[in-house]
C-alpha cells in the first residue's frame, strides 16, 4: 500500500469540472484520502493559454507507481486531454509529486518530482495538506518549502466547489439492506470473440449491487471505470479476443470487491453481424443479432451464462386452420369433391397472418465445455425454431421461399420455445445434467393489438427427465436460481 500525492492542474474548459472528474476517476483504484483548496496561478515555463487551477491530492493506493503512473495518464485522456504540443493548453495535467518511503528514477518519471521544490503551484496547495513531508535531497518539509516560495502568483480561491470525501461509504441514516443498486443502458466499444475472431461491438451495460446495512450507496461515478478497468483487464490476459462471459463476469467480480457489495448482477449485450446468403438468388449479406451475457458474483464465486437473440418469422397455425376451412367449403360449394378438395388444400400453402418473432436462447455450465458454446451454433437453434428465418435483403424469389415456407411451418408462439429448448438439448447432447437453458419468444402479433409470449427453462437433467416420461416434473430451475442470485431487470432486460 502506497501513501501518494498528486498534483492536479486545468487551464482549459471548466476547470473544476475537469479537476473533480480526474479525483472521481481515481476513485476507481485507490481511495482518496485530502484535497486541498483551489489554487489560481498563471501558466509558467511557457505553457500556453489562460490561469491554472490547482489543487493537491492525498490517495492511499495499491497500485505500484509504474502501473500508477499509467493510470494517470489514462486518466488524463479520459478527461480531455490531447497531447498535441507539449506547452499547449491543458483541461488536465496530473502530476506524480511524492510517495511515501519512495525515492527512485523510474526512467519515465522520478519520485520525489524532481521540481517540486521550484513549483509554487505545486508547493503551496501540497503544503495545506502534507506540510510535514520532507524532500529527501533538501532535507527541508514541504511547509517551509512552500513559506520560502514566490507565492504572489498563486492565488487562493476563497468560494469552489467542493471534492467531499466518500460519502457512499457513510453509514446510512436507516439501516436496512438494498437489494438493488446500481446503473444501466451504459454504452460502450468493445471487442469480443465471435467464431474465434476479434470483432468490435457497440455494448450496453447494466450493473446491479447488494448492499449491506451499514453501507450507504454505491459510487456511481465509479461504475464506468471498473467497465474500462474491468475490459482492460481481461483482454490483457491473452493474445486472443475476450469472451463476452468473461468480460461480465470480471466487472461482477470487481463490483464485489471495490463496492464491498454483498452480491453483485452484470449484463452486457451487444449487436453483432453474420454473413448470410439469400436462399435462392444467393445474395451475399450479413444479419444482425444481438449477444448477450449475464453474470453473478458475490463471495463465494462467480457463475454466468451466455445466449444470444435473433429474429424470425412466425405463423398462426390456428388462423391457417380457420382459413383452411373456410376454403374447403369454398371448394366444395364450387363443385370440388371432398378429395379433390383436400388434395389442393394440401398441395398449396394456407393463407394466415403472420409476423415477426424474436426468440431468445441462454445456456450456461460450469464445467470446460462452456468453451464449446458458440454465438453461431445459438442463432441456428433459435432461427430454426421458427417458422421460417428472415433477411435484410430479399429479392422476388427470396421473398417467396421465405413466405411459402412460413406457411408450410406454422407454429404457435409455445411451439417456438419447445424448439428451441429441445434443439439445444440435441446440439450440446454431451453436457452434463447441471448445465442450464433458457428459452423465450416474443410474436409482435400482426392482427392483434398485445404481443404474444412464452419462456420455458431448467436444467439440462431436469428437462431430459420431462421428455423421458413426457409428465410434468414439477417447478424446474429459473435463471435467478441457477446463477445464484434474485429476480431483477438485468435478467429480463
Amino acid at each position: 500500500m502506497y501513501l501518494v500525492y498528486l498534483g492536479l492542474g486545468s487551464n482549459l474548459g471548466d476547470r473544476q469540472s475537469n479537476l473533480l472528474q480526474a479525483l472521481q476517476k481515481l476513485r476507481a483504484s485507490s481511495e482518496v484520502e485530502a484535497v486541498s483548496s483551489y489554487y489560481e496561478t498563471q501558466p509558467v515555463a511557457g505553457v500556453s493559454g489562460p490561469a491554472f487551477l490547482n489543487v493537491a491530492a492525498k490517495i492511499r493506493t495499491q497500485l505500484e507507481p509504474e502501473v500508477l503512473e499509467t493510470k494517470l495518464r489514462s486518466i488524463e485522456t479520459a478527461v480531455g486531454r490531447q497531447r498535441t504540443a507539449p506547452l499547449s493548453a491543458r483541461p488536465i495535467d496530473i502530476d506524480l509529486l511524492f510517495i511515501e518511503g519512495v525515492a527512485r528514477d523510474f526512467g519515465r518519471f522520478e519520485v520525489p518530482h524532481p521540481f517540486l521544490a521550484e513549483r509554487p503551484y505545486n508547493l503551496i496547495p501540497l503544503a495545506e495538506i502534507a506540510p510535514e513531508l520532507v524532500l529527501p535531497k533538501s532535507g527541508r518539509t514541504i511547509g517551509e518549502l512552500a513559506l520560502a516560495s514566490h507565492t504572489a502568483g498563486v492565488v487562493k480561491k476563497a468560494r469552489s466547489l467542493h471534492f467531499f470525501a466518500n460519502r457512499q461509504e457513510e453509514e446510512p441514516d436507516v439501516k436496512l439492506s438494498i437489494d438493488r443498486a446500481g446503473v444501466s443502458n451504459v454504452k460502450r466499444i468493445v471487442r469480443l470473440d465471435i467464431g474465434g475472431k476479434e470483432t468490435v461491438f457497440n455494448g450496453e451495460f447494466s450493473m446491479v449491487a447488494d448492499l449491506a446495512p451499514d453501507r450507504a450507496g454505491v459510487h456511481m461515478s465509479r461504475f464506468s471505470e471498473l467497465l474500462e478497468e474491468a475490459t482492460l483487464d481481461v483482454l490483457s490476459r491473452s493474445q486472443d479476443p475476450a469472451r463476452i462471459q468473461d468480460v461480465v463476469s470480471s466487472i461482477a467480480r470487481e463490483i464485489v470487491d471495490s463496492q464491498q457489495a454483498l452480491r453483485a448482477d452484470v449484463r452486457l449485450r451487444a449487436t453483432f453481424g453474420l454473413e448470410r446468403w439469400t436462399p435462392v438468388s444467393g445474395k451475399r449479406g450479413e444479419e444482425t443479432y444481438a449477444l448477450v451475457a449475464i453474470a453473478h458474483a458475490d463471495r463465494t464465486g462467480v457463475r454466468r451464462v451466455v445466449g444470444v437473440e435473433a429474429e424470425g418469422m412466425t405463423a398462426c397455425p390456428c388462423a391457417q386452420l380457420m382459413v383452411r376451412e373456410h376454403s374447403l367449403r369454398e371448394l366444395l360449394e364450387a363443385g370440388f369433391s371432398q378429395a379433390d378438395a383436400n388434395r389442393a388444400l394440401d398441395a398449396l400453402p394456407v393463407a394466415t397472418h403472420n409476423q415477426r418473432g424474436r426468440g431468445t436462447v441462454f445456456v450456461g455450465t460450469d464445467d470446460d465445455r462452456e468453451a464449446q458454446i458458440a454465438a453461431e451454433d445459438l442463432v441456428e437453434i433459435v432461427e430454426n425454431s421458427m417458422s421460417s428465418e428472415t433477411y435484410d435483403l430479399l429479392k422476388r424469389p427470396d421473398e417467396f421461399f421465405v413466405v411459402n415456407k412460413a406457411h408450410r411451418n406454422p407454429k404457435f408462439v409455445e411451439d417456438f420455445v419447445r424448439g428451441i429448448l429441445a434443439r439445444a438439448l440435441d446440439v450440446y447432447e454431451d453436457f452434463s445434467d447441471d448445465t442450464f437453458v433458457l428459452a423465450s419468444q416474443v410474436n409482435y402479433e400482426s392482427i392483434h393489438k398485445h404481443d404474444a409470449f412464452a419462456e420455458a427453462f431448467g436444467t439440462f437433467g431436469e428437462l431430459r427427465a420431462e421428455l423421458r416420461t413426457g409428465t410434468y416434473r414439477g417447478a424446474k430451475t429459473d435463471l435467478a436460481t441457477w446463477l445464484g442470485t434474485k429476480t431483477s431487470p438485468i435478467l429480463s432486460a
